[in-house]
């Protein structure tokens, strides 16, 4: 891979949330930062984003676009439009080569690329995501206003979500052939007033009603539901960081601070940890970003 003629001081690959926390960082501290963004935030479904002080209600693309503004009005902050396929560690600092063979190099990257959601093959789930169909209750339940919400299990860990959701509304959960729950979980269900139901589920109709296939129907006015998810680029991987198994998919290991177990390589928002929640993902930028100027600063 070869180097290229403008380095930077950081690589910052992904462009949502976190990324742009981490990305700020460093901009105020006058370093020469470069964003790359494939422009697939994961909650690009959603039409309003909920829990994040000062921005609760707002349209999540409005807030992104936001911040790359207020981003890209420091000097010393570069953008790029793309994906990177390839980084790799060169001498003390890291090369990475984008779709299209446009190199750069930096003595430090951030990773804040996101995951990609792996969605039950339910018919009508697909297109509902984000909007009857959600996986995080502090994101989407008020709005629910005490409805009806029904839990699509996927497997056992489903409990979970069906034991949270009775705080935001009267709550089933479709067991949909995932699992069985044995007798203390059924108690535990019973406890928190969760009716169950054992069919197998068809398809989803209207905003989030449920079809079973023996042809009964469920009206709702959300379901929550768990995707699977993978890390959305493969750099972490190749540059060797470590990983750590979540119950929803794999994601990069870090320590307090933000650091991968490749020194100089920080991580933050979904891709390194096992909850989305954006919120979070700010605060993880912000030590991510801290973080690396630190290691430019310090090694």
């Amino acid at each position: 891979m070869p180097t290229t003629t403008s380095p930077n001081d950081a690589i910052v690959i992904g462009g949502s949330y976190a990324g742009l926390s981490a990305a700020l960082q460093l901009a105020r501290a006058r370093r020469r930062v470069l964003v790359i963004d494939a422009g697939l935030r994961r909650n690009r479904f959603a039409s309003a984003s909920h829990g994040f002080l000062g921005q609760d209600g707002r349209a999540p693309g409005d807030i992104a676009a936001e911040g790359r503004a207020q981003l890209l009005a420091y000097p010393n902050v570069r953008w790029l439009d793309g994906t990177v396929a390839r980084a790799e560690t060169q001498g003390e600092g890291f090369g990475v080569a984008l779709d299209g063979g446009h190199t750069e190099q930096a003595r430090t990257l951030v990773i804040a690329t996101g995951v990609v959601d792996e969605l039950p093959a339910i018919e009508g789930l697909a297109e509902r995501w984000g909007r009857g169909v959600f996986h995080c209750p502090y994101c989407h339940g008020y709005e629910l206003d005490n409805g009806r919400i029904g839990v699509l299990a996927v497997s056992e860990m489903s409990m979970h979500h069906a034991l949270m959701l009775p705080d935001w509304g009267s709550t089933t959960l479709f067991l949909n052939e995932a699992f069985v729950p044995d007798e203390a979980q059924r108690a535990a269900l019973a406890a928190r007033g969760v009716t169950v139901e054992a069919g197998a589920v068809a398809r989803l109709v209207d905003t989030a009603t449920v079809e079973l296939r023996d042809g009964r129907r469920f009206a709702l006015d959300g379901l929550f539901t768990m995707a699977r998810t993978h890390i959305a680029s493969p750099v972490a991987a190749q540059l060797g960081c470590a990983m750590d198994e979540g119950p929803t998919g794999a994601f990069i290991r870090t320590d307090a601070m933000q650091g991968t177990s490749v020194p100089g390589v920080f991580a933050c928002g979904d891709a390194a940890r096992a909850a989305g929640n954006v919120a979070i993902s700010v605060g993880a930028g912000a030590m991510a970003g801290a973080s690396a100027h630190r290691a430019l600063m310090f090694g």
